[in-house]
C-alpha cells in the first residue's frame, strides 16, 4: 500500500499555527491593552506609529491568507483520500484490494476454471474463511494483483462425490446423489422389470431416492396401488437384503468412478468357478443342497439337463455369481383355476353291478388363487398360497350305479393329503420346466386323498420314495419324496387312511410332500380338486 497515512498530524500543526492569528482578528483588545496602545501612540513618534499600524495590518492579512490556504488544503486532502480493504484468509492477512467484489469475482472465475478442467465431477474451492476490514489513506493504491496472486497460491480445490457403501464395504464413489440413485434403481429394475416398464409407460423414471436400514427403497413418487385381484403377476415390494448407505464425501477427482463401472461391479460382484462330476446316488436337488444353491440355478447354468435327468460322470457347471447386492422381490401371483365338478353316486338296486347312468351333468366351478412369491436376484426362495376364493361354485354330477359298491373306487372329490397343509410350490411351468404337481408341508403323516387301490410303492427318479393310488374312476394320485411306506401294492385304501411318512428323498431340497393328480392320463392342477 502506498500513500500518506499521517496527514492528520500535518493538518493539526497547520491548525495550531493559524489559531493565534484567528484569535487576534476576532477578539480585539482589552482595556489595559487599549490604554497602553494609546500611550504608545501619544508618546511614540509619528513614524513609529505608522510602523505599528503596518505590523497590525500585516498580521490581519496573514491570518486571512492562512484561513483561505487551510480550506484549500483540506479540500485537496479530502479529494485524494481513498477507501480500500484488507483481505484475511482464516484470520491471516493476505493483502489489500480496492473492493470486496474483486476477490469474489476472482473466486467465481477460479471455481469455473477448476470445474472446466474436471467436467465430469463436481469441484469446490478450499478458500477457508475469507474476511475483510475497511481502511482509507491519502492517495492510497491497493495491491490488488499481488493479493490475488498470493491468494491463488494458498487456495486448493477438491472434488465432491457420493460414496456407495454396501454392508460397510465401500463399492466406489460416483459424481452425485442422482447418479447413485440411478445405479441402485437400475439394480432393482434388473430383477423387477415390471416396475421399470410401468414407470416408462407413465412417462416417469424409476428412482430410489433413499434407503432405510434394510436397503428398502423409499421413492418420492407415489404410485397408485396395483389391482391384486386380476389374474397375473405383480411385483409388490423390492428391497435390498444388504444394508445400503450413500453419503457425500470430499475426494480427489481421479477417484470419481463411471456409473456403468459401479453398476457392473454391483451386479457382477465376484465369482467362484466350480465344476462338479455327478456321482452315484446324486440328483439335482441333492447337489443343490450340498452346495447351498437352488435347483433352478443348476438347471439354468446347465441347460442341457432335461427332466432333471443326470447320469454318473456328467460334469455340472456350478459357478456361482456373488453380486454385491441381493435384490429381494415380493410378487403377488393371481391365477383363475377351475374347480372340478364333484361326483355323487346314487345307488339303484334295479341296476346291475357295474352299470351306471348320469342323472345330472355337473358343471365346473371357478376359483381365484393368490400366491405370495419371494425371489432373491430372480431365483424363487419361497412360494405360498395366501388366499383361495371361490368365484363360482361347481355343480355336482349325479350318477346312478348298481347297489353293489366296489371297494377301492374313488368319489372324485379329494382331501388334503396332510393335516395343516401349507403350499410351498405351485403347479405349472417354472424356469423352463414343468412342475407336475404341488409341494406342501404340514403334518408328517401322509394320507390317501380318496378311496382307491395302491398301484405302485417304490422309488422313481426325481420323486424318490413314492406311492401311486388308482382311484378306479379315471383318477390317479401320486405322493413323492416319502421317507417310508405304510401300505403295499394292491392294498385297498379309503380316504384319510395313513399310507406313508413325509420325507426328503429324490430330487428334494427339504422335507415336504410332492402331490400329483392325473385324470385319464392327463396331468391336473391338484388345487382344482382339493
Amino acid at each position: 500500500m502506498t500513500g500518506f497515512r499521517d496527514m492528520s498530524r500535518m493538518k493539526k500543526a497547520w491548525e495550531q499555527a493559524t489559531r493565534y492569528f484567528r484569535h487576534i482578528g476576532s477578539q480585539g483588545l482589552d482595556s489595559k491593552t487599549e490604554q497602553h496602545a494609546a500611550d504608545v501612540v501619544v508618546s511614540t513618534p509619528f513614524w513609529r506609529k505608522k510602523s505599528i499600524q503596518l505590523i497590525g495590518g500585516a498580521a490581519i492579512l496573514l491570518t486571512a491568507a492562512g484561513i483561505i490556504g487551510y480550506q484549500q488544503y483540506s479540500q485537496y486532502v479530502e479529494r485524494n483520500t481513498f477507501e480500500f480493504y484488507h483481505v484475511y484468509m482464516d484470520g491471516v492477512e493476505v493483502g489489500t484490494v480496492g473492493t470486496q467484489e474483486e476477490v469474489e469475482q476472482w473466486i467465481a472465475s477460479k471455481t469455473q476454471e477448476v470445474q472446466q478442467a474436471n467436467p465430469e465431477v463436481n469441484m469446490e474451492l478450499d478458500t477457508g474463511e475469507i474476511t475483510y476490514a475497511s481502511d482509507q489513506a491519502f492517495k492510497a493504491v491497493p495491491e490488488t494483483e499481488a493479493t490475488l496472486v498470493k491468494l491463488a497460491s494458498q487456495v486448493t480445490s477438491h472434488a465432491v462425490g457420493v460414496e456407495v457403501v454396501i454392508d460397510g464395504n465401500v463399492i466406489g464413489i460416483v459424481k452425485d446423489q442422482a447418479t447413485a440413485d440411478s445405479i441402485l434403481a437400475r439394480v432393482q429394475s434388473k430383477y423387477a422389470p415390471e416396475l421399470a416398464a410401468a414407470s416408462k409407460k407413465e412417462g416417469k423414471t424409476v428412482t430410489t431416492l433413499s434407503y432405510d436400514n434394510n436397503g428398502k427403497s423409499e421413492s418420492a413418487e407415489s404410485k397408485s396401488a396395483p389391482d391384486l385381484t386380476k389374474p397375473g403377476r405383480v411385483v409388490t415390494d423390492v428391497e435390498f437384503v444388504e444394508e445400503v448407505e450413500i453419503a457425500e464425501v470430499e475426494t480427489d477427482p481421479s477417484k470419481i468412478a463411471d456409473a456403468e463401472a459401479i453398476y457392473k461391479k454391483i451386479v457382477t460382484g465376484s465369482t467362484k468357478p466350480t465344476k462338479y462330476v455327478v456321482q452315484e446316488g446324486d440328483c439335482v436337488g441333492c447337489i443343490a443342497q450340498k452346495f447351498g444353491i437352488t435347483s433352478d440355478f443348476i438347471r439354468q447354468n446347465n441347460s442341457w439337463i432335461k427332466d432333471d435327468k443326470i447320469t454318473i460322470g456328467d460334469e455340472l457347471d456350478l459357478t456361482v455369481l456373488l453380486p454385491e447386492l441381493t435384490v429381494l422381490t415380493t410378487e403377488n401371483l393371481v391365477e383363475l383355476e377351475k374347480i372340478a365338478a364333484p361326483v355323487e353316486y346314487v345307488k339303484n338296486a334295479k341296476m346291475r353291478v357295474g352299470e351306471s347312468k348320469t342323472i345330472t351333468q355337473g358343471v365346473e366351478g371357478e376359483q381365484r388363487l393368490t400366491y405370495r412369491i419371494e425371489k432373491e436376484n430372480g431365483y424363487v426362495v419361497t412360494e405360498e398360497l395366501v388366499n383361495k376364493e371361490v368365484l363360482k361354485e361347481p355343480v355336482t354330477t349325479v350318477i346312478e350305479k348298481g347297489t353293489m359298491v366296489v371297494l377301492g373306487e374313488g368319489t372324485g372329490r379329494f382331501s388334503w393329503p396332510v393335516s395343516g397343509a401349507r403350499l410351498t410350490s405351485k403347479f405349472g411351468s417354472r424356469w423352463g420346466r414343468s412342475h407336475n404337481g404341488i409341494d406342501m408341508i404340514g403334518g408328517k403323516t401322509i394320507k390317501a386323498a380318496d378311496n382307491g387301490i395302491v398301484e405302485f410303492v417304490g422309488t422313481k427318479e426325481g420323486l424318490g420314495k413314492c406311492i401311486i393310488i388308482n382311484h378306479q374312476n379315471g383318477y390317479k394320485t401320486v405322493y413323492g419324496h416319502l421317507s417310508s411306506y405304510k401300505v403295499s401294492k394292491g392294498d385297498k385304501v379309503e380316504k384319510g387312511d395313513s399310507i406313508g411318512v413325509m420325507g426328503n428323498t429324490g430330487n428334494s431340497t427339504g422335507t415336504h410332500l410332492h402331490f400329483e393328480v392325473h385324470k385319464n392320463g392327463v396331468m391336473q392342477n391338484p388345487l382344482k380338486y382339493l
